[in-house]
């Protein structure tokens, strides 16, 4: 069979599937690797061995992060610490709006996962606000917020496979000082198109329960923000001292912040918070790890050569890794497994190699932002936490990451051009 009939048949499938039987990613994404494996003209053993080979390249990759970012958030939620860190941001940012949509920001980074930052958030944010509309104008500026960081930044489990795979001798740091003023741009656009909205003010900050401090009495919760500072000066032992190469520095990095929450953590908190974490980190790194399993088996196939090259008499290359992505995100709704599965088919072809690293990156980012919809997990989360109806979701979630996607767009296909 035509691979691109191929492909274009697993992604129905996969987003019929998704839709009708609402199973875990991962066996939706095995069930899919199979079936292209088979309709490419794989053997069955050739297919399985591409799975084991993407699964066990991705839980390298990503194992260790991920599971530290769940135990980072798992603690701090055990010992009531995330109200603390609001507290300090509300000392600082006054609007509501502005601190849901900084604090998802914030957390979505380090945590390693904007759905996990998003949860931690709800209850806080429900707090808040006594009038449903305006409490729900909360957590739709938290969803999209801990969006924006986490397509964006360095290093996120969106990021660090796309670094990885195209970014070569370039610094993270030289990247992040793109990415982090471009996604606080998205964010501030974001939050002014919000308080243009047609359902008027969303409420005040002295509405939230917990009292921000007199002026002169002020405080950090240092305590809440030390795995996040360990983060921090992990960085710099790891880049002036160290000299880790990236791959090496990010499992630093996250090892030391999620050993600083043990270290804070109560006896009781420990042992809860480590066992939710394994939980909560196994569910996400499965449903990656069947990404990979996808992934290998698309590069295995033969795809990239046959079909790319193809894509690229339809269309200009440029835009073909933006299509890519949005293509995948839109089959399966999860902006990791979209960020693996483009690295894996990308790198190394004719794509990647006309296109700076840095573009490159933000095109994808991009393209993982413009369909959020019934396929994405992280979509009924927000419709199940707010109660609004489907229309009102698209309207305060989808809408403002497409949105923002565009704009990621436009200034990645601006620095291609004008810088690069």
């Amino acid at each position: 069979m035509d691979l691109l009939v191929a492909f274009a048949v697993t992604l129905v499938l996969i987003t019929l599937i998704s839709l009708r039987f609402r199973i875990s990613p991962f066996f939706t994404l095995i069930g899919g690797s199979i079936l292209f494996g088979l309709m490419a003209g794989m053997t069955l053993d050739e297919t399985f061995l591409g799975i084991v080979s993407g699964v066990g390249k991705v839980f390298s990759a990503f194992g260790i992060i991920i599971l530290c970012g769940a135990v980072i958030a798992k603690i701090l939620q055990e010992e009531h610490l995330i109200a603390d860190i609001v507290l300090d941001i509300r000392q600082l940012v006054k609007d509501p709006r502005n601190i849901a949509g900084v604090s998802g920001y914030l957390l979505a980074v380090p945590i390693t996962c904007c759905v996990t930052a998003y949860v931690m958030l709800n209850p806080i944010l429900d707090s808040c606000e006594k009038d449903p509309w305006k409490r729900n104008i909360l957590l739709y500026l938290a969803a999209v917020g801990s969006i924006v960081s986490y397509a964006l930044i360095y290093p996120t489990p969106v990021v660090i496979p796309l670094f990885d795979a195209f970014a070569g001798g370039t610094s993270p740091l030289a990247y992040d000082a793109i990415a982090i003023p471009l996604s606080l741009a998205v964010l501030a656009a974001i939050l002014c198109a919000f308080r243009w909205a047609d359902k008027g003010d969303a409420g005040t900050a002295s509405q939230c329960p917990t009292p921000v401090p007199a002026e002169g009495q002020r405080k950090i919760h240092w305590r809440a923000w030390s795995p996040f500072i360990a983060i921090l000066l992990a960085i710099l032992l790891a880049f002036l001292v160290l000299h880790l190469s990236h791959v090496s520095m990010i499992n630093f990095i996250m090892l030391a912040g999620a050993a600083t929450a043990i270290i804070i953590a109560t006896p009781q908190t420990r042992s809860s918070g480590l066992s939710q974490a394994a939980k909560h980190a196994g569910l996400i790194i499965f449903d990656i790890c069947g990404a990979g399993a996808l992934g290998f088996v698309i590069v295995s196939s033969g795809f990239a050569e046959e079909v790319l090259g193809q894509l690229t008499l339809l269309i200009p290359v440029i835009i073909v890794p933006f299509i890519f992505a949005a293509l995948i995100e839109t089959a399966q709704g999860s902006r990791v497994v979209t960020a693996v599965i483009t690295a894996e088919v990308l790198a190394g072809t004719m794509v990647a190699n006309e296109i700076h690293p840095i573009p490159l990156i933000l095109l994808i980012s991009a393209g993982s932002c413009i369909v959020s919809y019934v396929t994405d997990p992280f979509f009924w989360l927000v419709q199940r936490t707010t109660g609004d109806t489907i229309r009102a979701v698209v309207k305060y979630y989808t809408i403002p990451i497409a949105l923002a996607g565009m704009g990621i767009f436009c200034v990645a296909i601006g620095l291609e051009f004008l810088v690069f």
